[in-house]
């Protein structure tokens, strides 16, 4: 076959169908990027998923904020943190030195009563909330290179817990499921509303790609029986609308969360990602029990790349890429974010390894 452009090869790999080969798509965390500059392997202003060839491009063009108006309030800072309250209420310390997730302090929603003081910031509809200039740079870049473009952000989980915390999110759903139900409701309408105005007035992407983290080690967040009667009704209906405006849909969930998959591909996701190694998570297994439904985008563990050793890295692909392609639906990817500490002629050799394992 010849070569395949990124939006032909990602639109084939979605749909389980034959291509030149395995996709490639990565996540780099900021520092990663900042030390391959550094060494002068990529150049200050140069895009790193364009310097390695990757197939796929995301825009986060929605806002989720609550108050849009109030900005960020500076409680406290130190030479290594800073801690901010949002317009979610929400009370965080962020790290200025390095890359990480911001500490949870306090979260102003904690139950019901403070939620219903804020819901009406959510429902009606303001168009600030969405980057339509963002947006339409990145489609046309993609389109310029042929990449599969899509439009990427949170979906319901993930969008709860910023506002109130995964404690009082996760209290909520035992305590007071009719609360949770409203706030994936108010969510699930918000997001359809948005992509409803952006694609009517920028045009559609080639996908979407809704991220929600569901679980953490060994375990999920909740359970099928939870998933299935509080967050399943937000993805189904999310995804539904995608897949009415004839978009495949790809759903990134860290953590343990193949009790979980049922519901997913229930729901009616396309492809998975990240499929976490470290927290639990297998994939030759869960390719054995779900190849013929969904892709796969990840599952490679990043941990292989850590000391690296190019040997380490061909176990790793060798043990899974030629059983993985044989569905046609695979997309090279670790199973988290490149961190600074794997040096660029080893991501490098990750990639030309698995292309050579991945070629049909």
């Amino acid at each position: 076959m010849t070569e395949l452009t990124g939006i032909e090869r990602t639109a084939r790999i979605l749909e389980r169908k034959k291509a030149d080969r395995i996709g490639v798509y990565e996540h780099f965390w900021p520092d990663t990027q900042a030390a391959y500059v550094k060494a002068g392997h990529i150049k200050p202003d140069e895009d790193i998923q364009d310097h390695f060839g990757l197939d796929l491009r995301e825009s986060w063009a929605f806002n989720y904020t609550a108050d849009l108006d109030f900005g960020w309030e500076v409680l406290e800072e130190t030479e290594d943190t800073k801690l901010v309250k949002n317009g979610n209420g929400a009370t965080l310390r962020h790290h200025k030195k390095h890359s990480t997730t911001p500490e949870n302090v306090n979260y102003t929603v904690k139950e019901r009563p403070q939620w219903e003081k804020v819901r009406h910031l959510l429902t009606n509809i303001d168009e600030r909330r969405i980057d339509f200039e963002g947006y339409r740079a990145a489609k046309a870049d993609a389109k310029a290179k042929n990449k599969f473009f899509t439009c990427a952000g949170a979906n319901v989980f993930e969008l709860l817990h910023p506002i109130c915390g995964h404690e009082h999110m996760l209290m909520g759903m035992a305590l007071d499921p009719d609360w949770i139900t409203d706030m994936v409701s108010v969510y699930t309408d918000l997001t359809i509303t948005l992509q409803e105005i952006l694609f009517a007035k920028e045009g559609k992407p080639d996908g979407v790609f809704y991220y929600d983290d569901l679980g953490y080690k060994q375990k999920p967040f909740l359970s099928p029986a939870m998933y299935k009667e509080l967050i399943f009704p937000g993805h189904k209906r999310t995804i539904d609308f995608a897949h009415g405006q004839g978009l495949p849909v790809i759903l990134h969930s860290c953590g343990y969360v193949e009790p979980l998959l049922p519901g997913f591909v229930e729901a009616g996701i396309d492809c998975l990602h990240a499929i976490e190694i470290k927290a639990g998570m297998d994939l030759l297994r869960i390719y054995k029990n779900f190849g013929d439904k969904i892709a796969f985008m990840g599952g490679l563990d990043v941990r292989a790349l850590y000391n690296n050793d190019k040997n380490e890295i061909d176990r790793e692909l060798e043990a899974k890429v030629p059983i993985i392609k044989q569905g046609f639906g695979f997309c090279l990817h670790s199973d988290h974010s490149i961190p600074s500490n794997v040096k660029y002629e080893t991501y490098k050799y990750f990639i030309e390894k698995g292309f050579e394992l991945g070629r049909y």
